[in-house]
């Protein structure tokens, strides 16, 4: 007994149009001969899905199939209507790239490159040109780009008449797959040019400058339009895109902006306040450290970080302050802390709430 046509589709008895027309793509998709090379299952599960459609999808045939059982003219796939046919040509296109109406030599961009520069955060934040040294495939001088020797072209491909692509069929299904010979270019380059040979684009290395603007940030990309890789058949080229990497600062680290760093500081500095000497970009400058500063607060000078990339100004240099605590201390230094905690009998705000919130877990 014949497969339920329905069952076939995975579909039910009340499908309409547009449920039978997605269940048919889907499935044409996934058993298609050409995804399926060698597999005869799938080579039958394909004619069964073509069959099950061409039936489903003609409302005379289909009112034939429920009444019967059979289809018309004793279960024959019969023909396809226009609908079906323009159907498989959308399905097949989509399946071969859009290759099914003949690839052409035709004019192509060239490709994009990126080049990744590495800089230094003084050369960020002051900005600079530089000479960069570029690989790429370039428009070949001697033929142009046309990949033929001077005086003359390329010639229709004969194995495929210059279409590009060529057919091939599957029981009463036909295929469109690009020509083996001209890859699907429709011509034969009968005398390539011996400089590029044939290819119309050969590698090449130049040198360009590169202008890198004052504030720029890690990660960031510049684009110099027409530098990547020439055109291929006379198309334009592509563009070469800078990348910008920070190399790591040994001393500030940067968000946007603003700069970062760790300050270390002694204990008296932290209680009674002190003026410091600190580190800039390019240079030095004084940071007035407040009394009772506490150990990570930040400290900021306005404006001495990196300048803005699109604005006037620049942002800030951030310190912070870093407790250091020295690993041994000599008799005076001993002498005058226990000093200091004979006379601290008074605990302070942080002291006095952590020694209740104990009293109170102990009971």
């Amino acid at each position: 007994m014949a497969r339920d046509y329905y069952e076939i589709l995975g579909v039910s008895q009340e499908a309409g149009e547009a449920e039978l027309k997605k269940a048919f793509r889907s499935l044409a998709m996934q058993y298609h001969p050409d995804r399926n090379q060698g597999d005869k299952v799938a080579e039958d599960r394909f004619k069964e899905i073509n069959e099950a459609y061409a039936v489903l999808s003609d409302p005379d045939k289909r009112a034939h199939y429920d009444r019967f059982g059979t289809a018309p003219g004793a279960g024959g796939s019969g023909g396809f209507d226009a609908g079906f046919g323009s159907l498989f040509e959308d399905i097949f296109e989509n399946f071969l790239g859009g290759g099914g109406r003949g690839r052409r030599t035709r004019a192509a961009r060239g490709e994009d490159l990126q080049y990744e520069l590495k800089i230094t955060l003084e050369e960020a934040a002051a900005g600079l040109e530089t000479k960069v040294q570029i690989p790429r495939l370039e428009t070949c001088g001697t033929c142009n780009g046309s990949g033929a020797e001077a005086g003359t072209r390329k010639v229709a491909c004969d194995a495929c008449g210059g279409r590009g692509e060529v057919r091939m069929s599957h029981g009463f299904l036909t295929v469109a797959r690009p020509c083996p010979k001209c890859l699907g270019e429709g011509q034969i380059n009968r005398s390539p040019c011996k400089t590029c040979r044939g290819e119309g684009r050969q590698r090449a290395e130049r040198l360009l400058s590169v202008k890198i603007p004052a504030g720029i940030d890690d990660g960031m990309q510049l684009r110099l339009t027409g530098e990547g890789s020439g055109g291929v058949n006379g198309g334009p080229p592509g563009d070469l895109y800078v990348l910008v990497r920070l190399r790591e600062h040994q001393m500030f680290a940067r968000n946007g902006s603003d700069l970062y760093c760790d300050l270390p500081v002694s204990f008296p500095q932290l209680a009674l306040g002190a003026e410091l000497e600190v580190p800039v970009l390019g240079g030095s400058a004084a940071l007035k450290l407040p009394a009772g500063s506490q150990p990570d607060q930040i400290l900021k000078l306005r404006g001495k970080g990196m300048p803005h990339l699109r604005d006037r100004g620049h942002g800030d240099t951030c310190y912070r302050l870093v407790l250091e605590v020295p690993a041994k201390l000599n008799t005076k230094q001993r002498e005058a802390l226990e000093a200091f905690e004979a006379a601290s009998k008074e605990r302070g705000p942080l002291a006095t709430s952590f020694f209740e919130r104990m009293k109170k877990l102990l009971g």
